[in-house]
């Protein structure tokens, strides 16, 4: 896998990430039918109330979108819009990428882990890189980027030992307020599980994902649903998986969208986990014993729309990550990073 090394500020961060995916935006991005549905917010009061309360609380998550745009060759507009997908009311929100956690504490003979299937359309296939950033003020990251997106809503590892994964998800509590990929990304600068939780429990959110998140420290894992009108955090006690709906009792009666394939990948993970799985989680992301709604995705007619783009390993604890990502069960990791944290 590609993996591109950034350095210094935000927009300079920015522009270099929008140089990479510049022809990715202008030939997938903006292709898409998402993104053409998105257009009808351009110029409108949600979209600048979003920009507004973006600048307000996270300038330099601003200012890095105005780098990709920068080095994209293309609009702020269209590319702040892009970062707002998950933001906006009243857009057919079916199609959005899905996702697939498994989610396994430390015992005595096994460190805590977080495995994770990144799915995202189809068009993007192609277009997935990692960056390892190294801002000229905060925590380095290293994390995989779509085009013309911040950085934080795939998964990620920063030099603090934090891991984070997304997840989405479909509420219909959508708000005015900051937008859930500059708090992605902002997780991204936290120095510990504590310091991120406090981000995603803002009452500001315009929405939300779903994050696990583990620390090397301490070897802490948590899984946290977060839409905009609350956030859930569970101290991971036991082997879970999650997919791409709220399955927390406090979130039973808040309305969402659930797709077929996330119900059924919730219950074919949770199925697998039950038989034991936790001790192969990569065995649990690269099924497809339903073969119309699996939970490796290779573009079934799904009703999701999506492909799993890369499959990320984290094993954490006493101050060490190693980590490695996948593209298929037939193959060797194309990426592999077994750093020791000071």
């Amino acid at each position: 896998m590609d993996v591109l090394c950034l350095d210094g500020s935000p927009r300079e961060i920015g522009r270099g990430l929008g140089r990479r995916a510049a022809v990715a935006v202008r030939e997938a991005v903006f292709a898409t039918a998402q993104f053409q549905g998105l257009r009808q917010w351009l110029g409108g009061d949600r979209l600048t109330a979003l920009e507004a309360a973006a600048r307000r609380h996270f300038p330099e998550a601003v200012a890095e979108i105005e780098g990709i745009a920068e080095g994209a060759g293309v609009g702020f507009a269209e590319i702040f819009l892009w970062n707002c997908r998950g933001d906006l009311a009243g857009l057919d929100r079916s199609s959005e990428d899905g996702c697939t956690t498994i989610m396994v504490p430390a015992t005595d003979g096994r460190p805590a882990t977080i495995a994770h299937n990144e799915d995202g359309a189809p068009a993007f296939a192609d277009h997935g890189f990692l960056a390892r950033v190294a801002p000229a003020r905060g925590l380095g990251f290293t994390a995989f980027c779509y085009p013309g997106m911040l950085p934080g809503h795939a998964f990620a590892v920063n030099d603090a030992g934090l891991v984070q994964t997304i997840n989405n998800i479909r509420p219909r509590d959508l708000a005015v307020g900051v937008p859930r990929h500059v708090i992605s990304r902002a997780v991204l600068a936290a120095d510990g599980i504590d310091a991120a939780l406090a981000l995603l429990r803002r009452e500001d959110r315009a929405s939300g994902f779903h994050h696990a998140l583990g620390e090397a420290a301490s070897g802490r894992l948590y899984s946290v649903e977060a839409p905009a009108s609350g956030c859930v955090a569970v101290a991971v006690t036991a082997p879970m998986a999650h997919a791409n709906h709220l399955i927390q009792p406090a979130f039973a009666t808040l309305a969402q969208d659930v797709s077929p394939s996330s119900a059924a990948r919730q219950r074919r993970a949770d199925a697998l986990l039950a038989e034991g799985g936790a001790d192969d989680p990569l065995a649990i992301l690269f099924d497809r014993a339903d073969a119309e709604l699996p939970i490796l995705c290779r573009g079934e007619r799904d009703g999701d729309d999506s492909h799993t783009l890369a499959t990320a390993l984290f094993h954490f604890g006493a101050g060490r990550i190693d980590w490695s990502v996948h593209h298929g069960p037939d193959r060797a990791p194309v990426y592999g990073d077994k750093p020791g944290l000071d």
